[in-house]
């Protein structure tokens, strides 16, 4: 008898469990567990000798760039991230293992979080080969030591349908709240000041930014209610609440200022594809530094 696989090629991704968004119990235990998951510290004062605060965030945001070529799943970023802060909280690392490190991080997070990982050679060459297969299993190897294989970090987006699901919001309001959230946590985690601020918080102040941005009719007076909402939900307090926002908000704002649109080069014969880079941010730079 002829055996045949009805496995489909198509990639099932998992859904959200209307019980456990529902469940008082599962906030309370991520609101109980978030802070094992925070930074120690600021590191770069007490533990980094030679990573500066902006070597961080361009390598974080080549990160986020990498993710979001791969499309890798909302919760990978963030986790690499936080693999990375962790990291960096315990050991002295030079600029030039930096990248090495982030690569690492988004490898692990990659495989907790994505049903078909990234690769290791899809890594090597997103640093333009400026790293070998076998520094990047050593990097995973330290990074695993660091974190004593405690992986399933808590981060912002566990939080986000926690909080959305108690709203009194429409699904699609609460879709539209939800990838303008995912957005301002994914710019949090490339922002060194909001390093050491909780998940919850991260959460509650980017779904405040996203309603405040989209509703804007929205008074100090209706942004207060939300607030409050916002305060019953998660059990933060207002004035840090408020505080996170606002943050937020300057953070979007400033790096939608940056964003000035640049003329596309036009590739020269002797050099055909100088507009084709191989790695989205070049972080070499920070090894010249």
């Amino acid at each position: 008898m002829d055996l045949m696989c009805c496995e489909s090629e198509v990639i099932q991704q998992s859904y959200e469990d209307p019980v456990l968004l529902k469940d008082n119990r599962v906030l309370q235990n991520l609101l109980a567990t978030e802070d094992k998951y925070v930074p120690m510290t600021c590191y770069f004062n007490c533990v980094q000798t030679d990573i500066r605060s902006y070597m961080r965030k361009m390598v974080a945001q080549w990160m986020l760039e990498v993710c979001e070529e791969q499309r890798c799943e909302d919760e990978v970023f963030p986790l690499a991230v936080n693999y990375l802060d962790r990291v960096l909280c315990v050991r002295d690392l030079n600029r030039t293992s930096l990248q090495l490190l982030g690569a690492a991080c988004m490898f692990l997070a990659s495989k907790l979080k994505e049903t078909t990982p990234l690769t290791a050679e899809k890594l090597v060459v997103y640093t333009d080969n400026s790293i070998q297969l076998h520094e990047l299993m050593e990097m995973e190897s330290l990074v695993l030591q660091c974190l004593k294989w405690d992986l399933s970090a808590v981060t912002p987006h566990d939080f986000l349908e926690q909080i959305l699901s108690r709203l009194d919001i429409s699904a699609e309001k609460g879709q539209t709240l939800k990838r303008h959230a995912q957005t301002f946590i994914s710019l949090c985690a490339t922002d060194c000041k909001f390093m050491l601020y909780p998940p919850s918080m991260i959460a509650a102040g980017s779904v405040g930014a996203a309603c405040q941005g989209l509703s804007q009719t929205l008074n100090s007076h209706s942004n207060m209610k939300f607030l409050e909402k916002l305060h019953k939900i998660t059990g933060i307090e207002l004035d840090c609440l408020r505080s996170c926002q606002e943050q937020i908000e300057q953070t979007v704002a400033s790096n939608l200022s940056n964003l000035v649109p640049e003329a596309p080069e036009t590739p020269t014969k002797s050099d055909p594809l100088k507009s084709q880079p191989t790695t989205p941010t070049d972080v070499r730079d920070i090894h010249l530094i």
